[in-house]
């Protein structure tokens, strides 16, 4: 049985072109069921009304539904476990601060088998030029076949070029999953020389959207897409790009949400790297050679990841999401109460209150007088008696 809450998302991702922040903001204050009700009643606020006017009478949720579900799809929503929150929340942060359009997804169609918030838990973008060059196209595919090795998951935009040699690039390897971000719906299959390859992305890792079935494709939704590219990975790299271009707009996004931006340097007479030498120089971006480079830069710790099978590094390698997230919540000095943790985290008060005596077990966490911190020395993995939390 499909819930209120998924057919109202399923409803409000149609009526409006996103982003939509007025619309986002008035989900925020109602809740889904209720903002939809309103919104087909022509009662929500004058703002809201102007985003949604041409469309609040197109109610086509179940058809959009069923439609998913024929072509192996399904309707991630807020409401569910699925949902990479903690990524997205730079989006709501940066719309707060009064960046422009960046407002967060109202729900994301996906295809495919990997689960969105584990993916974006250790998420890279690598995108670049529709025009790639050779030498731009053999480096995309060894970054994203190197990335995905190491069990990052690669996300990209699905065009030709430089998109589409990362995507390839992970699938070759034995590791990490990749994830397509479309500027259309998930059954348009654009663009159509890559229809393929949009098959095999949905068997390792998934085909995102915002748009519900049968959206065509138009120039500002690729723009639109970029900045979910943006959101839902750790870093971008830009490997090739002209000096306007999609690419830069993605490496532009990605620095007004506070994420790393890192661009690939090239041959100094190319038109293809001409974007990358001007975010490097204007430091908006840090040059990185290899694969190792991106892994250090993205690193939550300062470190590069380990190669595949080699023992883990990082003190939080192996955590699942939603403690991950209580973890980075977390303090270094002055404690925080488990509320305080929660609200930060976005994760579920009882949960955080769950994991916070497993984190401590795992040592990195501890209880002082004024509540809960992250430990300044924590235990090795190898060390420990007991392995980091899981859901």
């Amino acid at each position: 049985m499909i819930s209120s809450e998924r057919l109202a998302r399923a409803y409000l991702s149609r009526v409006a072109e996103p982003p939509a922040p007025a619309l986002v903001n008035f989900i925020a204050g109602h809740g889904p069921v209720e903002a939809a009700e309103l919104i087909r009643e022509g009662r929500a606020t004058d703002a809201v009304l102007k985003e949604t006017s041409a469309r609040r009478c197109l109610d086509r949720a179940r058809q959009d539904l069923d439609e998913a579900a024929a072509m192996g799809a399904r309707l991630v929503t807020p409401e569910d476990d699925e949902w990479p929150a903690w990524p997205l929340l730079s989006l709501e942060v940066a719309t707060g601060r009064g960046a422009d359009g960046v407002a967060a997804p109202i729900a994301l169609w996906v295809r495919g088998e990997v689960r969105l918030d584990e993916a974006a838990c250790d998420g890279v973008a690598i995108v670049g030029a529709r025009a790639a060059s050779a030498y731009g196209e053999h480096t995309a595919a060894e970054f994203g076949h190197a990335l995905a090795g190491r069990g990052m998951a690669v996300f990209s935009g699905a065009a030709y070029g430089i998109d589409g040699a990362a995507h390839r690039g992970a699938l070759a390897s034995g590791g990490g999953s990749t994830v397509a971000a479309l500027g259309c719906a998930l059954d348009v299959g654009y663009p159509a020389g890559h229809a393929a390859l949009l098959n095999r992305i949905a068997g390792r890792g998934a085909v995102i959207s915002e748009y519900p079935p049968g959206t065509q494709p138009a120039k500002h939704r690729f723009l639109v897409r970029n900045r979910l590219i943006a959101a839902l990975t750790s870093g971008t790299v830009v490997v090739e790009a002209g000096s306007r271009s999609g690419a830069r707009n993605t490496a532009t996004t990605a620095g007004v949400l506070g994420k790393v931006v890192m661009a690939v340097p090239g041959p100094i007479g190319s038109v293809t790297s001409v974007g990358c030498h001007q975010l490097i120089r204007e430091a908006h971006a840090t040059l990185v050679a290899s694969a190792d480079e991106v892994l250090e830069t993205v690193g939550r710790f300062g470190v590069s990841m380990p190669a595949a099978g080699s023992a883990r590094r990082r003190r939080t390698d192996g955590l699942a999401p939603q403690a991950l997230r209580v973890h980075e919540a977390l303090a270094e000095r002055r404690g925080r109460s488990p509320d305080d943790i929660a609200t930060e985290s976005g994760v579920p008060l009882p949960r955080v209150r769950a994991l916070l005596p497993e984190l401590e077990l795992a040592g990195l966490s501890e209880r002082c007088e004024t509540g809960w911190r992250r430990t300044r020395n924590a235990v090795p993995n190898h060390a420990a008696e007991r392995p980091p939390p899981r859901e």
